[in-house]
């Protein structure tokens, strides 16, 4: 896998470098800024863009408008937001996109879960941190139709939407697969959501779903 890393803390960016670089992965640039993170993609059209979302100048969202606009020039390039603040709005926007993750910077701290995060990512899938998706499904109206999901059903929605199959979603919750594959048929129903064999579809339908209902 070839990795870009816009990263404005030095530190951070060279510790995010050699985690990959020890699973094996290329770093092909390593930068500071959106300007350059944008150059670097241009011009590597790398697997896997990973971005901070506040960097220089302003610090503020520079990291989320500029996956965005990557997005829209490499809609191959998978791209991995790191933040150590939840903000649901630009999430939405950009799942919906696939091949797109945001993760909070303290996953980072679990090298396996990030890494495996940020593979799926790269192939195209999604990968969004728990508190992301709490915050999405607490910003729903009182009338939407989430009211009517039992609390497993949505423990399974959260798991869905990080992007876990059901194998990997009943192991977590310690259930049988045919029982998560009931509770997810149950979500997509509830939901009006048609069902797809693709886990990422289903996972896009769904934060699609969200998007549409927030």
């Amino acid at each position: 896998m070839r990795v870009v890393i816009a990263e404005d803390q030095v530190l951070l960016r060279e510790g995010l470098g050699r985690l990959f670089e020890d699973a094996g992965h290329e770093i092909v640039a390593s930068v500071g800024d959106a300007v350059r993170l944008l150059a670097a993609v241009d011009q590597h059209r790398p697997d896997l863009a990973v971005v901070d979302v506040r960097m220089p100048p302003t610090f503020t969202d520079e990291g989320t408008r500029a996956a965005g606009e990557i997005k829209r020039r490499h809609p191959a390039v998978g791209v991995l937001v790191l933040s150590q603040h939840v903000e649901t709005t630009h999430a939405v926007q950009l799942v919906t996109l696939g091949g797109f993750g945001y993760l909070l910077k303290d996953r980072v701290l679990d090298v396996s879960e990030f890494l495996a995060a940020a593979e799926r990512v790269a192939r195209g899938g999604s990968a969004l941190d728990p508190k992301v998706v709490a915050s999405l499904l607490a910003s729903q109206r009182t009338d939407d139709p989430l009211t009517g999901l039992t609390e497993r059903e949505r423990e399974v929605l959260r798991l869905m939407a990080e992007g876990m199959t059901n194998a990997g979603i009943a192991r977590r919750l310690v259930l049988s697969e045919r029982t998560v594959e009931a509770h997810v048929r149950h979500v997509l129903i509830k939901l009006d959501v048609p069902e797809h064999t693709d886990a990422h579809r289903r996972v896009l339908a769904v934060l699609t779903h969200l998007s549409l209902s927030a």
